[in-house]
């Protein structure tokens, strides 16, 4: 019986198959300051934090890669082979959310990451005295940045404001919280507090609102129509002075 002939294996395959198997088996892995898995890292702002990447399993130099979210770190020669340390200093609030991610540069599929969660107490601004025409709208916006968020209320001259729904809209996201009134009066004048309260500590920001008088309004038709017949008359005096002009040329 004839044989089939076995599938012509090309040259230095077998070599490949035995590093991947070789790779395989080792289970090659990382991990950042000790997690072989994905992690959070809780800090403050202030003091820097390092970060070290660490490559086990490995029989040979592996080279090291990290990034921070999609833009890779530079890293001195010395620090890239079997581990690599990185160091954030100063932490700062900026840093919040910010992902560091390790990987191995011949399998970037073999990484760690780590976010920072920087933690800090409340941080106010926004504009601090707003001069309004009464019957008009304003918006008062306290920008109010917190890790953890923080939760926000409106006080009038040292009071709790009790809001009117007709009158007052709240609008609020992570950062920023807005007190709406609709046609202001002379009783809205005053102080607004923002205050923001959260487990690290509180914080308040003053808003004056100055409602000033209503300014009057002269209707447009009645300034247009005047206009018109200011030009009419002196164009009918011009014509009826022609002949006088005409002897004085």
């Amino acid at each position: 019986m004839a044989q089939r002939p076995s599938p012509a294996v090309p040259y230095g395959a077998p070599g490949l198959a035995i590093s991947f198997l070789a790779f395989v088996a080792t289970g090659l892995e990382l991990s950042v300051n000790n997690h072989a898995a994905d992690f959070t890292l809780s800090t403050k702002p202030g003091p820097p934090i390092s970060l070290s990447c660490l490559v086990h399993n490995s029989s040979q130099a592996e080279e090291l890669l990290w990034y921070r979210g999609d833009g890779q770190v530079g890293l001195k020669d010395g620090n890239k082979v079997n581990i690599s340390n990185i160091c954030i200093s100063p932490v700062n609030e900026s840093d919040n959310g910010v992902t560091f991610t390790c990987k191995l540069a011949r399998d970037k599929s073999v990484q760690v990451s780590v976010v920072l969660d920087v933690q800090f107490p409340p941080q106010l601004s926004g504009e601090e005295t707003l001069h309004v025409e009464e019957d008009k709208d304003v918006t008062l916006t306290c920008n109010s940045k917190s890790n953890p968020q923080a939760q926000t209320t409106w006080h009038k001259d040292s009071h709790s404001l009790t809001l009117q729904q007709s009158r007052h809209e709240l609008f609020q996201t992570s950062e920023v919280f807005q007190l709406s009134i609709r046609k202001v009066q002379k009783s809205d004048n005053g102080t607004y507090t923002c205050v923001v309260e959260s487990p690290l500590g509180n914080g308040t920001k003053d808003f004056h609102l100055i409602v000033e008088d209503k300014k009057p309004v002269f209707p447009k038709e009645a300034v247009v129509a005047a206009i018109v017949v200011i030009t009419i008359t002196i164009l009918f005096g011009i014509v009826a002075r022609k002949d006088k002009f005409f002897k004085v040329w």
